[in-house]
């Protein structure tokens, strides 16, 4: 079977009915098991408080009030639901929500990795650095890492371009150090 289906199953049994609109997302690693439920529709959403004259600051309000209180509400049951996990599949348990079509989690594992980089691999991640995009080389490697499910590799180029733009300007400006 596989580990996904196992977890599916078994997070199925465990979890109360009400709590998801349907069976959660469940994803996996070597480290950490991440539960994703989709709440039910709020009462904005529904048309209770009259949805169509929300403005967009409103909306989050109420949307953060809602899986706030959704995340309170169900504390208790979801510790004692990951600490059964983390015993049995010897991984943390993350838990988020979508709400009305947003994705809030409520905790993550964030985990150290060693890698080795060559020196092409390590100025990118300088480039990162320096354009302000990240505070550290470790900062810039976990945004590529994000980036690259979304993006190709001509966004970086981009940004080098853009870079050089910053880098000739600077260099026709006046001299501060004069």
């Amino acid at each position: 079977m596989d580990a996904v289906e196992q977890l599916r199953g078994w997070f199925a049994e465990r979890l109360p009915d009400e709590w998801f609109t349907g069976p959660p997302e469940i994803s996996l690693d070597r480290e950490e098991i991440t539960v994703i439920g989709t709440l039910p529709p709020t009462a904005v959403a529904v048309g209770a408080v009259g949805a169509e004259g929300i403005g967009e600051l409103e909306r989050a309000a109420v949307i953060g009030g809602y899986v706030e209180r959704f995340r309170e509400e169900t504390r208790e049951r979801r510790i004692d639901i990951a600490r059964e996990a983390e015993h049995r599949f010897r991984r943390k348990v993350s838990w988020g929500v979508v709400a009305e079509g947003d994705r809030v989690m409520f905790t993550t594992l964030s985990v150290p990795v060693m890698t080795r980089l060559r020196q092409p691999e390590r100025q990118v991640l300088d480039t990162l650095v320096a354009a302000g995009v990240a505070r550290s080389r470790s900062d810039a490697l976990a945004w590529c890492v994000r980036l690259v499910g979304r993006h190709t590799d001509t966004w970086l180029a981009d940004l080098r371009d853009a870079l050089q733009h910053v880098d000739r300007v600077r260099a026709s400006g006046p001299d501060v150090l004069d």
